[in-house]
């Protein structure tokens, strides 16, 4: 009896020292957990993301010399395999996470500035790195896959800083997603091939044939399963557990095994790299369902409270800050110039493609800025690569604090977009409503040519207003520039100023101005006007209309629709290029815009002596609609132009399912505002030119959109101009619905009924949509667009 006590006291003494070594473990890691969310705050008013504290709290604790001294092998080791773990999940995320049909769905845009930003960086690197001396087994092989590496994008990374910096739905914020997300798969798609071909823990000597054919075939086998069979198994364990009810316990099991099979089968079978292998097999599987939804934002969730501190913890132990050999200046070089190369070679590729894409040289910068960022695939890419000896502990060490450079700058760059934006957007709104009676009325009338002239003159006419403080009209030509101009263009003085010389757009333009001033000679009191030039490709010309429209101060752009009027009173085809200028136009302008449909205005002669044009102004509500009566106001003034105000009105008495759903959404606080701007402005109007007898007043008392179009198409043949708001209601009970038919979405639902060749072919329409001030990003709106 008590020979056996001995053994069995050590037996308790050994089972109590490893319960310690577990607490302590486990109080360690909570130590990290907390570390890291503790330094992420001190960091938040910086904008840093939380990546960056927690490398430098895991590189920290790691190197601590009392934490150091208690790194056992054993416990390398585990953390060694955990990191494994971590990244092999990270991986899989990133892929199930991207889009599979990113290459049907491309954007070609995007795609030729993540490629161009992949090339120039990888030929900088192939050319620069064993200057550097970065490799300890310098060959091109090698040399090549340090070049792939260091021209991708942490496309996961970029994307949450993109959004966690407010800048996700600006039009620059979603080019750089999607381009860093093409740039990452692209590379990644590169890395796996040069996987197959080269043996990177062989000196990256080719691999033999049979063995190529063999992992290749793996390969295959699992993107196909992953493919086609993944949707059978996840359709039915989500058919077996739909939304709202708990996950059962045995369907989540079977699920994550599954993952884990498809994932595992060419790395056991064709001895396929394992990170490689779980982010294809992410690629490769459907994202929809209700499994897929929980295995992201599960595992986001454990990356970043859990697994992400302990990464950098890894990282730290197997980077010593004491073999960072900080006393040679190779190393400092090494450092300078991988920064330097990972950046360049991005912003080099952004400004080149950028160029040809017709980008601001500041965005392009900024594009290639944000698509150098580096992540934790590229920190795990440096370790293991000095593990394995393919480069020195100090070298491993250098590219981590590339990568996490790289991370750091993002929220400057961030921050000057959203300083260039906030210039660009103005101080004041420039809109009609807004603009004060006593200073005179500046607008930008826009031309295609020839056949837009007389309706240009008419809509001066009826616009000039009082003489006193009178009409300003910069009348702009919009030219196409096409090679053979671009072949005429020479420089004139200055270093932007360039002649042209054109003989087909000079003898255009000299028509235009001859017959704009003939009418002026004899009728333009109170108008005054200046002759402009937007000569440009028509996927920037909108930028020129815009700068001009900004320069000039103008409160309202006139634009021509892109179909003109046929002898037999048809709209032709028009221009597919003039519609997309009008779209991007109505987005981005620094004012109110009107897109004026010519059916007839320009064959009236307006006199001020007797009536001679009917014009009528629909009033539904919103901003548009009242930036519609604000310009009808000049209008009233003209003793040539008749004009009618026709409100349409809610009938309250009806007891339609429309009406009760309009009462109840009248209780809103946002449609109780609207309401009494609509009902103040109107009141204004009413008294200003109602009252004196100048306008005519209509009120029609409908119920739903059904009516709202028949009432439309009883006013035909009645006017030969109509004023509308192109959109702009809370309320929009008179009009839902109509979007669904919209041939012309521009135009918003009532111009577009009203274009309608079987209600009238002979009533002109401009459509108005005004100008507004946003501010969530400190004067700049969060869906800004600078590009």
């Amino acid at each position: 009896m008590d020979s056996k006590t001995p053994g069995t006291d050590c037996k308790k003494m050994e089972m109590t020292t490893k319960v310690k070594t577990i607490a302590v473990y486990m109080l360690g890691v909570l130590v990290l957990m907390m570390s890291s969310s503790f330094f992420h705050v001190l960091l938040r008013p910086l904008s840093q993301p939380r990546i960056i504290a927690e490398s430098c709290v895991g590189i920290f604790f790691s190197n601590l010399p009392f934490i150091r001294k208690a790194l056992t092998l054993d416990v390398q080791r585990t953390l060694s395999y955990l990191s494994d773990f971590i990244m092999i999940c990270h991986m899989f995320i990133v892929g199930l996470e991207m889009d599979r049909h990113i290459f049907v769905r491309s954007r070609i845009r995007e795609a030729k500035v993540a490629c161009a930003g992949i090339l120039t960086t990888s030929i900088i690197t192939y050319f620069a790195t064993p200057l550097l001396h970065v490799s300890n087994v310098p060959s091109i092989k090698s040399n090549l896959s340090l070049s792939v590496i260091l021209s991708g994008t942490a496309s996961s990374l970029l994307t949450r800083l993109i959004t966690d910096l407010k800048i996700g739905k600006s039009d620059i914020g979603k080019f750089v997603v999607s381009a860093g997300v093409q740039s990452d798969l692209i590379s990644m798609i590169l890395i796996s091939i040069g996987f197959i071909l080269f043996d990177p823990f062989d000196h990256y000597n080719t691999r033999k044939l049979e063995k190529m054919v063999i992992m290749s075939s793996a390969l295959v086998v699992e993107t196909l399963a992953a493919a086609k069979l993944t949707p059978v198994v996840m359709n039915w364990v989500n058919h077996e557990n739909p939304e709202g009810k708990p996950m059962k316990g045995s369907h989540l099991v079977l699920s994550i095994a599954y993952v884990v099979f498809i994932c595992s089968l060419s790395p056991i079978a064709g001895q396929f790299d394992k990170v490689l292998s779980a982010f294809l097999g992410g690629f490769v599987m459907p994202r929809e369902g209700r499994m897929a939804k929980m295995m992201v934002s599960k595992a986001r969730y454990f990356f970043t409270v859990l697994f992400y501190p302990i990464f950098f913890f890894w990282v730290g132990t197997e980077a010593g800050l004491t073999k960072f050999g900080a006393g040679h200046i190779m190393t400092w070089a090494r450092l300078f110039f991988l920064f330097l190369i990972v950046t360049v070679g991005k912003v080099a590729g952004t400004l080149v493609s950028g160029v040809m894409l017709g980008f601001h040289w500041p965005e392009s910068v900024a594009i290639g800025l944000l698509l150098s960022i580096k992540g934790h695939f590229q920190v795990y890419l440096a370790i293991v690569a000095a593990n394995e000896g393919f480069i020195s502990i100090s070298t491993g060490i250098v590219m981590v604090f590339v990568t996490i450079f790289t991370i750091i700058y993002t929220p400057l760059v961030v921050a000057k977009i959203i300083e260039r934006a906030r210039k660009r957007s103005p101080t004041q709104r420039m809109a009609l409503q807004w603009l004060n009676p006593s200073n005179e009325l500046r607008i930008m009338l826009c031309l295609h040519g020839p056949q837009n002239v007389q309706a240009a003159i008419n809509f001066m006419e009826i616009s000039r207003g009082p003489a006193d403080p009178g009409i300003m009209v910069n009348v702009t030509d919009m030219i196409e520039l096409t090679d053979k101009i671009a072949a005429t263009l020479a420089h004139g003085e200055g270093v932007d100023a360039v002649t042209l010389a054109d003989e087909a757009v000079i003898e255009m333009r000299e028509k235009i101005t001859n017959a704009i001033q003939d009418h002026l000679e004899e009728n333009g009191e109170g108008i005054n006007h200046r002759r402009m030039l937007s000569l440009s490709t028509m996927n920037g010309m909108h930028q020129d209309l815009c700068i001009l429209a900004e320069d000039m101060l103008v409160s309202l752009i006139i634009l021509p629709f892109h179909k003109d009027q046929e002898a037999d009173g048809r709209l032709s085809g028009g221009h597919s290029g003039f519609r997309n200028v009008n779209r991007k136009v109505l987005r981005h302008a620094p004012c109110s815009v009107g897109i004026l449909i010519d059916r007839g205005l320009g064959s009236i002669e307006i006199s001020r002596s007797f009536v001679s044009l009917n014009a009528a102004v629909i009033f539904i509500g919103g901003k548009d609609d009242r930036e519609a009566l604000a310009y009808s106001g000049r209008v009233a003034r003209h003793p040539g132009v008749k004009l009618t105000v026709i409100r349409f009105l809610l009938d309250a008495n009806s007891d339609s399912v429309s009406s009760r759903v309009s009462r109840s959404r009248a209780n809103t606080a946002e449609h109780e505002e609207e309401m009494k701007l609509d009902d103040e402005y109107f009141a204004e109007f009413y008294d200003r030119h109602v009252a004196g007898g100048h306008v005519s007043y209509m009120e029609k008392y409908l119920v739903n959109s059904g009516q709202t179009f028949s009432t439309l198409r009883s006013l035909e043949g009645q006017y030969a101009f109509f004023v509308v708001g192109r959109g702009g209601r809370v309320n929009s009970v008179l009009t839902v619905g109509m979007n669904d038919w919209e041939e012309c979405p521009e135009l918003g639902p009532i111009g577009d009924i009203l274009l309608a060749s079987d209600i009238s072919s002979t009533a002109s329409i401009l459509v108005i949509q005004q100008h507004s001030l946003k501010g969530e990003l400190h004067g700049v709106h969060d869906e800004f667009n600078v590009m």
